[in-house]
C-alpha cells in the first residue's frame, strides 16, 4: 500500500520507527517530514499529508504530533479527510470498519511504539464494513460540501 506519513517534532521519532516498521512490511512510505526533532508547526505537516491523500499521491496517511490532538483537527479541515486519534488498537479497528478513516493520527508522547505499531497494523488490515455506516459516512460528506466554498 502507498502511504503518506508526517509528524511534528513531538512525533518525529515514532514516526521514525512507524516508516521503518511499514518498509519492512513492504509497503511504499511517502514521507513528508519533519527532518530532525527541532521545534517545527503541526498543521504544516499534517496538512502536507492530508493533501497527499486526497489528490489521490497516497492511499491513506498517517499523522503524528506530541498528543495527536492538534494535528489531527489539522487534517480533519482538508475535505475528504476522515482522521481519526487512535490510542489503541480497538479503536484503530473501528475507526477502519465504522468510519473508513483514511488517515491514523497518533500522539508520539502518548502511546509508546510497540503499542503504536500494532495500532497501525491493525488500521491497515481492517476493512471498511460499509452498509449502515456508509449512511453516516454520506451524512458527514454533506456536511463537507455545506461549508467548503
Amino acid at each position: 500500500m502507498k502511504l503518506a506519513i508526517g509528524s511534528d517534532h513531538g512525533g518525529f521519532r515514532l514516526k521514525a520507527a512507524v516508516v521503518a516498521h511499514l518498509k519492512a512490511r513492504g509497503h511504499e512510505v511517502i514521507d513528508v517530514g519533519c527532518a530532525d526533532e527541532q521545534s517545527v508547526d503541526y498543521p504544516d505537516y499534517g496538512l502536507a499529508v492530508a493533501e497527499t491523500v486526497a489528490a489521490g499521491g497516497a492511499e491513506r496517511g498517517i499523522a503524528i504530533c506530541g498528543t495527536g490532538l492538534g494535528i489531527c483537527i489539522s487534517v480533519n479541515k482538508v475535505p475528504g479527510i476522515r482522521g481519526t486519534l487512535c490510542t489503541d488498537s480497538t479503536m484503530a479497528r473501528l475507526s477502519r470498519q465504522h468510519n473508513n478513516s483514511n488517515m491514523l493520527v497518533l500522539g508520539g508522547r502518548i502511546v509508546g511504539d510497540t503499542l503504536a505499531l500494532d495500532i497501525v497494523d491493525t488500521w491497515l488490515t481492517t476493512a471498511f464494513e460499509g452498509g449502515r455506516h456508509q449512511k453516516r459516512l454520506d451524512k458527514i460528506t454533506a456536511i463537507e460540501e455545506k461549508y467548503t466554498c
